[in-house]
């Protein structure tokens, strides 16, 4: 008997699973290759933008929202969280034969971040249902920044930086800030440099991964106020196809 999932499922439902399993890999090397999980977080952030063209294309499935939200789940909460125990753990030098107050504060800040993306992917199925922007920040878009942080090589040195980042993305995913979709003229910018940065990270002292770094934090701290939409968007999701 075929699993059930057979002939219900479609082709952007599979980009979608495979892009949970990506986030499961990025928790494992993490332990092992911080930027090559890093560098699967990015993988994950492509997938999940992939899974929205190809659903628009060859049709979604009932199932699709849901899955999206699920695998995001892995991707863009859980993984992300690892990454910056992974780093400030290491920088803070933080011993795990027992327990210490700066474990247990670096603990329930990832914790809290895991606690938050869970709520806003939740709440962006529910609710979310603006067609040129979303309230609060994209859970793929606090992990593309934290995943081209590592790769930069920016947040390693400053173990208490990546602490305070993490705590400010635990608010602003579940703040009512809007952020505008982006253009898809921009949109695609922003993709080829993503995909350099994964391809290519050390290339030119780093460059892509600046560059991606600078690009995430622009849209972040400005898009709000400054980002003019002078068309209509061109798709019905967010600046990085997902929540």
């Amino acid at each position: 008997m075929l699993p059930r999932f057979v002939g219900r499922l479609g082709v952007a439902d599979v980009v979608t699973i495979a892009n949970a399993a990506l986030g499961f890999v990025a928790v494992v090397v993490a332990f092992v290759d911080i930027h090559l999980a890093a560098r699967l977080i990015l993988l994950a952030a492509i997938a999940d933008g992939l899974d929205g063209i190809l659903a628009r294309r060859y049709g979604g499935t009932p199932a699709g929202p849901y899955l999206d939200s699920l695998a995001d789940v892995a991707s863009f909460a859980i993984a992300p969280a690892v990454l910056a125990f992974v780093v400030i753990s290491g920088g803070l030098e933080i011993g795990f034969d027992s327990v210490s107050l700066e474990l247990g504060l670096v603990t329930v800040v990832c914790a809290l971040f895991v606690a938050m993306a869970v709520a806003r992917l939740g709440m962006y199925t529910a609710y979310d249902t603006a067609d040129d922007y979303t309230e609060g920040i994209q859970t793929t878009l606090a992990a593309t920044i934290m995943g081209a942080a590592i790769l930069a090589g920016a947040p390693v040195d400053d173990p208490w930086l990546v602490l305070a980042v993490t705590g400010a993305f635990c608010y602003l995913m579940v703040s009512r800030i809007q952020y505008p979709d982006l253009l898809a003229r921009d949109a695609l910018i922003m993709g080829v440099v993503h995909a350099l940065a994964i391809l290519i990270p050390e290339f030119a002292g780093r460059t892509f991964p600046y560059a991606l770094l600078t690009l995430g934090i622009a849209y972040m701290a400005l898009s709000p106020w400054f980002y003019w939409r002078e068309e209509p968007p061109s798709t019905g999701a967010d600046a990085y196809g997902n929540a």
